[in-house]
């Protein structure tokens, strides 16, 4: 009787899990179905010590890059799909349906990029770029391949005419 019990328990595991892993490629494939989507790491926990905001000159324009953290923590894999004037960020490994964040166009404003270093490298994908940028005043840090880089960057770009964009 015990054995068929652990049995019983072993088959509800296994389906559980099976379960929980094709529920995340069901939710992907979803979320990618309506196109524009690309690779996109999010760091929502931004390190107290780094300098965040650039010093401005006499013109309101940055003189300088504010200081990377590059601690490697407050990174999370995500998917970015874009979706008119705004971009939605899911979370890789989450069940919900809507996006965790929405990064609108007007409000982006891009500082520079820098390749990851430290231990960042082992909290990113390989070959990603980090962005640095600002998105309503708040520091904002996005990594993600070269190619969705130049994809991100001409969408930046692309906004109607009369919107402020800045693109470093």
């Amino acid at each position: 009787m015990s054995m068929v019990l652990a049995l019983v328990v072993c088959a509800a595991v296994v389906t559980l899990g099976v379960g929980g892993l094709l529920a995340f490629a069901v939710r992907r494939r979803l979320i990618q179905r309506v196109g524009g989507t690309f690779d996109c790491s999010y760091r929502l926990k931004m390190p107290e010590n780094a300098s965040t905001l650039p010093d401005l000159d006499e013109n309101g324009q940055p003189t300088s890059a504010p200081v990377p953290a590059t601690d490697g923590k407050g990174w999370v894999f995500g998917i970015g799909r874009y979706s008119g004037d705004h971009i939605e960020w899911f979370r890789v490994f989450s069940y919900a349906p809507r996006a965790r964040k929405v990064l609108p166009r007007r409000e982006i404003e891009v500082l520079g990029r820098r390749y990851p270093e430290g231990q960042e490298e082992l909290a990113l994908l390989s070959g990603s770029v980090v962005l640095r940028c600002l998105l309503d005043g708040a520091p904002l840090e996005l990594a993600m391949s070269e190619d969705a880089l130049t994809g991100f960057l001409a969408w930046l770009e692309a906004a109607p005419p009369g919107q402020r964009v800045n693109v470093a």
